[in-house]
């Protein structure tokens, strides 16, 4: 059963899948498509209408869940199990995989592709033309820019490869890659592409070494890299199983 609160307002042009929950003073628009069981909280606005969008509907796709004072405009589309935190702006033309997690206060400009199981966490703003790999980490306050000689309509994306992991505050540089199992320290600024593997840290980064020389900070002495061979949370066991065998691959 789809429960919309009395405050709320779902254009009748909205397509709206079974059991979705909208919640008070959300405002839907026509150009949009819920999948069943989404569940969208209070003060949100769906499928917001621009030029820069290329007229397609927002799809969010099933069992989602939209937190309170989020904004998400038209042509954009996401797989099932989008989470958000709270006052998210996402704008036209994202494409993302599924169970993207996007922190609270983070900002999407548009025109970025964001593959599967991608996690956000607070503050994060991500230019236009921005490409994510798979299974990436992306901590509070990182930066991810596009604009080589600002202002100017010149913009030169940054790509982000599979696994890779930016700490808190990070800047990347328009048109840099972080590549496939590195990592970006805190509040290192990216001028240079990242070689997979590899830690950068400093201003401007430079490569400080290598991810698996890195230990947990539990005293076992085991390499916090790949960090796939200890963190498992939140991932189904059909992709996880699968981990430690294309670790092999590289090790």
């Amino acid at each position: 059963m789809t429960l919309v609160h009395p405050t709320a307002y779902v254009s009748p042009g909205a397509k709206i899948g079974k059991s979705v929950e909208i919640g008070p003073f959300t405002i839907v628009h026509e150009n949009v498509i819920l999948g069943d069981r989404t569940k969208v909280g209070a003060y949100c606005e769906l499928g917001l209408a621009t030029q820069l969008g290329d007229g397609t509907p927002l799809i969010i796709s099933e069992d989602s869940l939209i937190r309170s004072h989020s904004v998400f405009y038209e042509s954009s589309s996401f797989g099932p199990g989008l989470t958000t935190g709270h006052r998210v702006t996402v704008r036209e033309k994202t494409k993302a995989g599924s169970s993207f997690q996007i922190g609270t206060s983070s900002e999407i400009q548009g025109d970025c592709l964001i593959r599967d199981y991608v996690r956000f966490q607070s503050n994060v703003f991500v230019g236009k033309k921005t490409t994510i790999g798979n299974f990436v980490w992306i901590l509070p306050y990182v930066v991810l820019t596009n604009d080589p000689t600002p202002p100017s309509n010149v913009l030169m994306g940054c790509t982000v490869e599979d696994y890779a992991s930016i700490a808190a505050a990070a800047i990347v540089l328009p048109g840099v890659t972080v590549g496939y199992q590195s990592l970006v320290a805190a509040k290192a600024c990216v001028t240079k592409d990242v070689p997979p593997y590899m830690v950068v840290a400093g201003l401007p980064a430079r490569v400080v070494g290598k991810t698996s020389d890195i230990k947990l900070r539990d005293g076992s002495g085991d390499s916090a890299y790949p960090w796939t061979r200890h963190f498992k949370r939140g991932y189904p066991v059909s992709i996880t199983e699968h981990w430690v065998s294309e670790e092999e691959k590289y090790l």
